[in-house]
């Protein structure tokens, strides 16, 4: 498989499990890129079906997908939903073939997606499922409808877990920084667009101020490397993947070392 990048063909592709997800954890970094001539590709694996205590599963979904599409605008960015459902991410061979034919289609110089270990499943599940078919899209014998083989094995990140910690509290140290001081406007803009979940937090998580709550994350990470505002990450660099970090080059001095 050629590992090597593309430098004619700059795409980011984000998968994460839910509608808001982007924002609070890479939101900065894909707005970075995006100044940098990136094309930005958002995808959640559900609608968000479950956010809500009041409306049924097809309004609330109707809503966040509207959400998330508005978000991703900001972004010049396409967004796209594979349909799950909230807790119901599986990993199984029906949920690898649908992201397996994502990658294939998008054909994404890089990926970002969820932390492995968190406090919900729903992420380390779609995490898992990234990791997957970020491999496996490049061998021929497994098919996908309209979806051809894609051999370039993407550089994939992984992003915090929320709050920065896993299931037992444990807190997870990033392997760098990236410093979005300067686009953090524009990641609040883009939490700004999911209105139906600020009521859902508060009543099920006990969590007000849904934007100072990203902000305050934000400024953690930032403290961590002297910057005033920051998202990290970690790399996966297992056999297979390409090595170098493909972040630093891009936006250089904004990658911060942990």
């Amino acid at each position: 498989m050629n590992n090597s990048l593309d430098k004619d063909r700059k795409v980011a592709l984000a998968v994460v499990a839910h509608p808001d997800d982007v924002e609070f954890l890479c939101a900065g970094t894909l707005a970075l890129l995006k100044q940098k001539g990136w094309q930005i590709e958002l995808v959640t694996m559900t609608a968000g079906d479950c956010g809500t205590r009041e409306l049924s599963p097809e309004k609330i979904s109707n809503i966040r997908k509207a959400e998330a599409a508005k978000s991703a605008e900001l972004l010049d960015a396409d967004y796209h939903c594979l349909e799950f459902r909230d807790v119901f991410i599986m990993y199984d061979q029906p949920s690898l073939r649908k992201v397996i034919k994502l990658i294939r289609q998008v054909q994404p110089t890089l990926v970002l997606t969820m932390s492995p270990s968190c406090y919900m499943v729903d992420h380390e599940m779609t995490s898992k499922l990234v990791q997957t078919a970020t491999f496996a899209a490049g061998m021929a014998n497994i098919s996908t409808e309209d979806a051809s083989p894609y051999f370039n094995v993407p550089y994939l990140y992984y992003m915090d877990p929320m709050e920065g910690k896993n299931k037992f509290g444990d807190m997870i140290e990033p392997g760098f920084v990236v410093d979005i001081s300067d686009v953090i406007d524009t990641k609040k803009e883009m939490l700004k667009c999911h209105d139906s979940q600020r009521q859902w937090l508060l009543d099920h998580h006990g969590m007000d101020q849904y934007l100072e709550t990203m902000k305050q994350f934000s400024s953690e990470r930032g403290e961590m490397v002297g910057v005033e505002f920051g998202e990290g990450f970690r790399q996966h660099l297992g056999h297979g993947y390409p090595q170098e970090n493909i972040l630093g080059t891009e936006l250089d001095e904004a990658v911060h070392q942990i």
